[in-house]
């Protein structure tokens, strides 16, 4: 059972309604940030709650204090006694458009925050890896994490063997549907930089543990011909942490195997999460 924090009280999530009006709905005007929770402590906080103030304002939704709200309602559900599965689980924080549209401003946003269980992510995933789906199509404004995910959505439709699609715009890699790419060769890691993709938090985490391991980091949009040749490739997320990708498409990565780097950078995190924890 999942709970949220919606017009100033926490209630069970089927007892919660958006009317029709609200912008979210007539025109996908929404943003949103997914934050993982550890046994009732939130993985970077402050962190996503920056990453959703300037996703929001971006968007051209004014705020009022209205991350400080949510601030204190993650704070607050995650000790509650009906939040999901004792306190290790997702907590999706939501600004929409409202009801007004001033000429692109909408400056009478609602809130509200999802207490819920993770997607379920089978550990032999960790040990075997993942394949994903590659696509032309790219993130529709990539410096925000809009509600607007249809385009990714579409493209791995129907594609059950992929867990899913990784936008290759003009042959270009930059990010997949809810993940940051990393490719490694010869030690050194390529991933793109954030303005081409949006600003993942496990991301900058794992750019910090690669520091601390002395492996280089190359900033930019791998062409998509890389992956001929790329040792090993990974995804980087709040729910999946570190995921070893072996396929794209009919491209096997390396030897087809998770690859020694993400096993380190996800044994490195793991062993140092309580740095990150709120």
């Amino acid at each position: 059972m999942s709970i949220c924090f919606f017009e100033g009280e926490f209630r069970p999530t089927g007892e919660c309604r958006l009317p029709v009006t609200d912008l979210v709905i007539q025109r996908g005007v929404g943003v949103f940030d997914s934050i993982r929770i550890y046994n009732r402590r939130a993985l970077a906080l402050d962190h996503h709650l920056d990453r959703l103030r300037g996703s929001a304002i971006c968007a051209g939704i004014r705020l009022d204090g209205i991350i400080d709200k949510i601030r204190d309602a993650v704070r607050t559900g995650v000790q509650r006694n009906d939040c999901p599965d004792g306190g290790d689980c997702l907590a999706k924080t939501y600004i929409t458009g409202g009801d007004v549209n001033e000429h692109g401003r909408f400056p009478n946003p609602r809130y509200f925050v999802i207490f819920e269980s993770g997607p379920a992510i089978i550990e032999d995933e960790y040990t075997s890896g993942v394949w994903l789906h590659p696509t032309s199509e790219g993130r529709p404004f990539p410096k925000i994490k809009s509600v607007n995910y249809l385009v990714g959505l579409m493209e791995a439709a129907e594609r059950h063997d992929v867990m899913e699609c990784l936008y290759c715009p003009g042959g270009k890699i930059t990010e997949t549907l809810r993940s940051s790419f990393f490719i490694s060769k010869d030690g050194r890691l390529v991933t793109a930089p954030v303005g081409a993709v949006l600003g993942g938090i496990t991301r900058n985490i794992v750019l910090e543990l690669a520091g601390e391991a002395g492996l280089e980091v190359d900033e930019r949009c791998p062409d998509i011909s890389e992956l001929d040749y790329a040792d090993e490739a990974f995804l980087t997320s709040s729910w999946k942490e570190i995921m070893p990708v072996v396929k794209v498409g009919d491209i096997s990565i390396g030897d087809g195997h998770p690859g020694p780097i993400a096993k380190k950078l996800l044994k490195m995190f793991r062993s140092s999460l309580d740095r990150w924890l709120d």
